[in-house]
């Protein structure tokens, strides 16, 4: 294997480090630019890596809170559409054993309402809009 040419660099380092390298380059045969070398080579090695993974925990902490924040609306939602079923429920009264005419009528509600939802879904149309970019209704 060729070895890359080297060059001579004069660097200034802490105390401390530089007592940690000569202490470990007495059990490497007192080679510390092999030391140092080394090191080096890892740390430029890994830097990209560690950006990477930076860049990755950002995004996934921003997919975090926008799953939060949806979680949140549904839980708005369901709750919002439960209390309204059991107003409806308790303010309506019970259709008689014989009212052919108001079961008709109520699965004509009940189609028109499921075919209503069903258009708003496939359009995207929505009755109440999320809030725009610009603060206003879209």
């Amino acid at each position: 294997m060729k070895r890359a040419p080297k060059i001579r660099q004069n660097l200034y380092i802490d105390r401390e480090i530089g007592d940690a390298l000569d202490a470990m380059a007495t059990g490497h045969a007192g080679n510390k630019s092999r030391l140092v070398n080394d090191a080096l080579r890892t740390w430029l090695r890994h830097r990209g890596a560690s950006e990477a993974e930076a860049a990755l925990r950002m995004r996934l902490n921003e997919l975090s809170k926008e799953l939060a924040a949806a979680r949140r609306d549904i839980d708005i939602m369901v709750e919002s559409l439960a209390l309204f079923i059991r107003y409806q429920l308790m303010v309506t009264p019970p259709l008689g054993d014989n009212d052919e005419v108001g079961r008709a009528q109520g699965r004509q509600r009940f189609e028109a309402f499921i075919s209503q939802v069903g258009r708003q879904i496939a359009t995207g149309k929505r009755t109440i809009a999320a809030p725009s970019a610009k603060g206003g209704e879209g």
